[in-house]
């Protein structure tokens, strides 16, 4: 019998890190990722929103993986499978670049390099892994705590630093390797 908590997607990778592991949203991610979603600290990723939108967003991000077989990776830490937050190369329909993303869901989580860390092996898996050539991270003018860790990963403010959408754009180091 199939129960909710055996619902995975198949052929997903799971990322480790020294204190995280990366892998592809489950359905027991829903209700960290609402009460994030629904809180004033999603303010800086198009939110709050309600649970409705929350619910959409979810299957956003599930349905990243099924469609373009990447996506956010949902990280917890080792020993600790509750959910902490979600980082990962990210590339919706319309979008205009790939992008490497992050948003911490817990605030007990936050100011730990969590975020860094997960970030990063996102980021080496789209380099090594999924073959990109180039990334950004598209920012909220006012978080600055995301400004900040795109700069920690070695990010630049791009020449043309507002999207479409007004966030800035940081442009992520290209490996050696692929210059």
């Amino acid at each position: 019998m199939i129960t909710r908590s055996t619902i995975t997607l198949s052929n997903t990778p799971v990322l480790e890190t020294e204190r995280l592991f990366l892998r592809a949203p489950q359905p027991g991610d829903f209700e960290p990722c609402a009460a994030f979603l629904t809180s004033d600290r999603a303010r800086f990723v198009g939110g709050p929103c309600d649970r409705n939108q929350s619910w959409r967003a979810m299957g956003h991000m599930t349905g990243h993986w099924v469609h373009r077989g990447f996506g956010m990776f949902i990280f917890h830490a080792k020993g600790d499978e509750t959910p902490l937050g979600m980082a990962g190369p990210w590339f919706p329909e319309g979008w205009p670049e790939h992008e490497i993303a992050w948003s911490i869901w817990l605030p007990a989580a936050e100011g730990k390099g969590l975020a860094f860390e997960a970030a990063t092996a996102a980021r080496a898996y789209a380099w090594n892994s999924l073959g990109w050539n180039s990334a950004v991270s598209y920012i909220d003018p006012n978080n600055a705590r995301s400004i900040r860790l795109a700069e920690r990963m070695g990010a630049m403010r791009a020449a043309n630093p507002v999207s479409e959408g007004g966030s800035l754009v940081y442009r992520h180091p290209v490996p050696e390797a692929r210059q």
